[in-house]
């Protein structure tokens, strides 16, 4: 079984070589272990120092892509390199190296697909109450979107199994946590969570500028990939709040028109109307993008199958040439134990 430690960088040249020192060199029941480093356009020569590191793999974005556009090219590179279980950790060495082999122990033991690292925020010093309040409520909002129950939702110390990374689709731009736990959630994928530690603080967070800006990329970010799984759900609620809206004016033109006057409002009836026919309108919408959702799951389902047997190409066409190399060596030897025989004889 081999696994991929994969390093999402940008600008990481002073934390790297502390990072990939504090990775495992062994863990049981995994044959081999190598890194893979993604540099995502750093200008500080994080690349170079990463192979100066020994680190199996260096891929490096020409420009900065974003942690999620990172996270994903690394994924695909780990899956085509032959990765059976690929684990993610950070460039900034946030997370214990050590706690991989917890990390990958329900993969290894076919309990889980993808395991998620629960910091316990609450208990790490350096966050601030207000950072650790922040966890707890964003957590338990990707909880009540994705279906998994997982105590540190945004935690970006995972480990995931070779069918899970094929599975796994990232389009987002910001951030990959909270849209892989909602695709985890919404394919029935098997999850689990295991307690890891983190290191102290040694930098600043890279991935927003402030704590407004962050809640406000992860509640679209959030939104946006609930709707995608879920449409017909997010549009029937926002029809039905609509006709709601538009049923108080249309109740108070029937009470003028039936209890009191006999002309009515028609101010409100205008205005109740038009609302019902938004909401009518919101739900035949929900049910269209239902439709090209179901068409959203053939292609998935198209483009796993499709990553499978370019997989699985690449794997025979590396078994081929590791033959035909093995073939080529016989052959010399062959050639070589001929030529000693004949020189033996004249001798």
């Amino acid at each position: 079984m081999k696994l991929i430690i994969q390093i999402p960088c940008y600008n990481e040249v002073d934390t790297l070589g502390e990072t990939v020192r504090d990775l495992p060199r062994a863990i049981e029941g995994i044959d081999e272990i190598e890194y893979l480093v993604i540099d995502d356009g750093s200008r500080d020569g994080t690349a170079r120092l990463a192979h100066e590191l020994g680190v199996h793999h260096v891929l490096r974005n020409v420009v900065n892509l974003g942690l999620a556009r990172t996270f994903a090219r690394g994924i695909d590179y780990a899956l085509g390199a032959g990765a059976d279980i690929i684990v993610n950790t950070d460039g900034d060495n946030q997370y214990a190296g050590e706690d991989i082999a917890a990390l990958v122990q329900p993969i290894v033991e076919g309990r889980a697909e993808v395991v998620i690292g629960d910091r316990q925020t609450s208990s790490v010093a350096d966050f601030s109450q207000s950072k650790k309040f922040l966890q707890r409520i964003g957590s338990t909002i990707v909880r009540g979107f994705s279906g998994v129950q997982v105590p540190d939702a945004v935690s970006g110390f995972r480990a995931i199994s070779r069918d899970a990374a094929m599975q796994i689709n990232i389009v987002s731009s910001f951030s990959y946590t909270i849209e892989m736990l909602i695709q985890v959630g919404k394919k029935g994928v098997a999850y689990d969570s295991v307690p890891v530690r983190t290191n102290p603080k040694t930098r600043d967070s890279r991935l927003f500028k402030s704590v407004f800006r962050f809640i406000e990329r992860s509640g679209t970010t959030t939104l946006r990939m609930y709707a995608m799984y879920q449409p017909l759900r997010v549009f029937s609620l926002i029809g039905v709040l609509i006709a709601l809206v538009g049923s108080v004016p249309l109740a108070r033109f029937l009470y003028f028109y039936l209890f009191v006057s006999g002309e009515g409002k028609i101010q409100s009836l205008v205005i109740g109307s038009a609302l019902l026919t938004a909401g009518t309108v919101t739900f035949v919408l929900g049910i269209l993008a239902d439709l090209l959702g179901r068409n959203r799951q053939l292609m998935e389902m198209t483009l796993e199958r499709v990553r499978r047997i370019e997989l699985g190409l690449r794997e025979h066409d590396t078994r081929r040439s590791i033959s035909i190399m093995q073939q080529e060596s016989q052959r010399e030897n062959d050639a070589k134990g001929i030529d000693s025989e004949t020189t033996d004889r004249a001798d």
